[in-house]
């Protein structure tokens, strides 16, 4: 699989994790929680720096 957008990829990730982490399929794992965060955040920075490269 080739990914030529890493922030739109991670946010896919985030998301999916994030849909199961509401869900409760991870149970009390409060890890998993801040995995996602951390996730979402490098999705975030990534699609800022390639959208201000891009413009």
């Amino acid at each position: 699989m080739r990914v030529t957008n890493w922030g739109m990829f991670l946010l896919g990730v985030y998301l999916v994790l994030a849909g199961l982490i509401s869900l409760g399929v991870f149970g009390y794992f409060s890890g998993m929680s801040q995995l996602t965060t951390l996730i979402g955040l490098v999705a975030g920075v990534l699609l800022l720096m390639e959208h201000s490269r891009g413009s």
